[in-house]
């Protein structure tokens, strides 16, 4: 943690084109009172450039932080959900800087745990799947309650923000990020004498933990996929995943709401 307020990271691939494209960034901070710094555990202000998924990398490497300020630059033609300046627009930056048109944008975390082992973190969701190709049974617990018996391709948790990528794709909706929930969504459930599931997505408030279980007496491999890295597992028992109690804080520019970034984006 640190306590100057000014002190900038930028996160980016390390080819010379990246670099040769990220430098004049890194002047322009410099000539506005920034000071560059080269960890992220130095910094106040975390820049990524690239994409969303470099953004969440940024994230992720430096451990879900709740206590500087996230922001992305994209290098491609159009912006995307996370990255609010165009790399080439370096004018609109100082221009939202010196204007003071930047607003803090706070965005739930999911937090997961593996049986016992330490719990881990993801910004967009948790996906549960089959790392054989075929179907696998969980138990479905809300808090306490066995809510349903699932046996199908897979599961994904979603927060708001997430519930516009791999979620919606599954006819999850689309969530406002104001609202401090997980959408739940199946992949592929079977529905018949055996097994019954809801058979629609379900939104659960940050009061709320869902709890996954497998059954010891069968082999489970399910990969577990956080935004976009997966983990796989062995012999897994239970995942339980919950909102964290810390949010991630990005840059948010006053005439790119995320309304405004779903409809550029899917209208």
């Amino acid at each position: 943690m640190t306590t100057n307020r000014r002190n900038i990271y930028f996160f980016h691939k390390k080819d010379a084109e990246t670099i040769n494209r990220v430098k004049p960034l890194q002047e322009l901070a410099e000539k506005h009172d920034f000071t560059i710094v080269h960890t992220m555990k130095e910094a106040s202000i975390i820049i990524s450039v690239g994409g969303d998924g470099d953004f969440l990398q940024a994230v992720r490497q430096s451990g879900f932080r709740d206590d500087c300020l996230y922001a992305g630059i994209t290098t491609a033609n159009q912006l995307s959900f996370y990255c609010d300046f165009h790399i080439e627009d370096t004018d609109k930056m100082v221009e939202a800087v010196s204007n003071r048109e930047v607003e803090v944008r706070r965005f739930p975390v999911i937090q997961t745990q593996i049986d016992q082992n330490p719990p881990v973190y993801s910004l967009n969701e948790c996906s549960i799947r089959s790392s054989l190709i075929k179907t696998f049974e969980m138990e479905v617990f809300i808090n306490e309650l066995h809510f349903e018996t699932f046996r199908g391709d897979g599961m994904i948790v979603a927060t708001p923000t997430g519930s516009t990528a791999y979620n919606k794709s599954v006819n999850g909706a689309v969530v406002d990020p104001l609202l401090p929930c997980l959408q739940v969504s199946e992949i592929a459930s079977l529905n018949n004498n055996q097994y019954r599931t809801l058979g629609s997505s379900f939104i659960l408030s940050d009061q709320n933990t869902l709890t996954l279980r497998f059954s010891p007496d069968n082999p489970h491999y399910p990969t577990i996929g956080l935004d976009n890295e997966a983990i796989s597992s062995k012999q897994v028992e239970k995942i339980t995943i919950s909102l964290a109690d810390q949010q991630v804080k990005t840059v948010k520019l006053k005439d790119n709401s995320f309304w405004q970034r779903v409809q550029r984006t899917f209208l």
